[in-house]
């Protein structure tokens, strides 16, 4: 009974030692983060561009005159709720507006006066 005993604990530790690789595996590479930040390029459904850069905001058109249509400061709260200070280059006036990050894509916003407008993430 010793002798078989002794036979199957070699036998499990050369299974054992068959299940352990000599050669070192590669770690897992982790996926990008999806941003929540609102900093980059985005566009309107009139083709406007409007870049947000550290707390700047600008919007130009996209007709290869590169117009300069708008301006201002935004802030980012801890809500994902982006308030845009914009100067409008085009009327000559200031105003709110304040957008939803929706997701890493997408800003649902709204100006001080009710109108709505969606702006696409470019890229």
């Amino acid at each position: 009974m010793k002798i078989r005993t002794g036979l199957v604990l070699v036998s499990a530790a050369a299974a054992l030692a068959a299940c352990v690789s000599s050669e070192p595996r590669p770690m897992p590479i982790a996926a990008a983060p999806v941003t929540n930040s609102v900093e980059g390029e985005w566009t309107d459904a009139n083709g406007l561009t409007s870049t947000f850069t550290g707390g700047q905001f600008v919007t130009r058109t996209s007709d290869g005159t590169n117009t300069q249509m708008a301006s201002g400061t935004y802030t980012v709260g801890p809500d994902k709720i982006i308030q845009i200070n914009l100067y409008s280059n085009v009327k000559k006036t200031s105003s709110l507006v304040n957008c939803a990050l929706i997701g890493p894509s997408q800003l649902n916003c709204t100006t001080a006066t009710g109108s709505q407008f969606t702006l696409s993430r470019r890229g």
